[in-house]
């Protein structure tokens, strides 16, 4: 997710669940690390598998 986008979504979580400063600040912070985790980016499943090769051992 765009970083922009994460803060003003996190901002406005935190401007609409926070009570006070600190509450605020620290929802702010919650909601934006837990956007941090929903990243749509698949780099790992779009990594080829590597296949073994068998190793011939002699006696």
């Amino acid at each position: 997710m765009n970083n922009f986008f994460r803060g003003i979504i996190a901002a406005w979580g935190a401007k609409k669940l926070g009570g006070g400063c600190l509450s605020t600040i620290v929802i702010f912070i919650l909601i934006y690390s837990l956007l941090g985790k929903c990243n749509n980016n698949k780099t790992r499943a779009a990594e080829p598998v590597q296949k073994k090769q068998p190793v011939a051992v002699s006696r």
